[in-house]
């Protein structure tokens, strides 16, 4: 299987020394752009849903859940925790824009499992600075889900939170697991 960012064997599209993955991705969207019309959208989800997931790259939201562009916002970071700024962008989505429902995705095989809060004393070792963020590492991502539906559901800055479900995505099945909030 090869992604986009393979790079083609051929000379035609190959990326020279000069080139950048970022000179591939403005290339790739001028491409975009000559065949692109305006949808005609507003910034409000279609669904009225927010789904806050991962980051990793194997995670393809749209199409593993059916979306269409314009049926959700999407809000993505490292492990899909829910931290102050999701609550932010939660926030927003809701009281700005529609939202109602919120759906969190954790996934299988998460490299914040591998890590630990020692990353920030090693950051400030290196640069001179702790990061005044967490690194919000777990090692069971079931009950990560769970501490992150409780965040959601606990903020007082969400008006909705009677509908927010929790899953496992399985990277090797492509499937959700959804997680009992208990």
């Amino acid at each position: 299987m090869t992604t986009s960012a393979a790079v083609p064997a051929g000379p035609e599209g190959a990326i020279t020394r000069d080139d950048t993955v970022t000179d591939r991705l403005v290339e790739a969207n001028q491409r975009y752009a000559a065949a692109f019309t305006d949808p005609g959208m507003d910034a409000r989800p279609v669904l009225h849903v927010a789904v806050v997931a991962c980051m990793d790259a194997r995670l393809d939201l749209h199409a593993a859940l059916g979306l269409e562009l314009g049926d959700c916002h999407t809000i993505r970071n490292a492990g899909g925790v829910v931290t102050d700024d999701v609550i932010r962008s939660l926030t927003i989505s809701q009281r700005a824009l529609g939202t109602r429902s919120v759906v969190l995705i954790h996934h299988t095989g998460c490299g914040l499992e591998s890590l630990t809060e020692e990353f920030r004393v090693e950051l400030e070792m290196e640069v001179g600075q702790r990061p005044a963020w967490a690194v919000e590492s777990f090692r069971d991502v079931d009950q990560d889900v769970r501490q992150s539906m409780q965040r959601v559901r606990t903020s007082p800055f969400l008006l909705h939170t009677d509908d927010v479900r929790g899953f496992v995505f399985d990277v090797r099945t492509g499937l959700l697991r959804e997680i009992d909030p208990a």
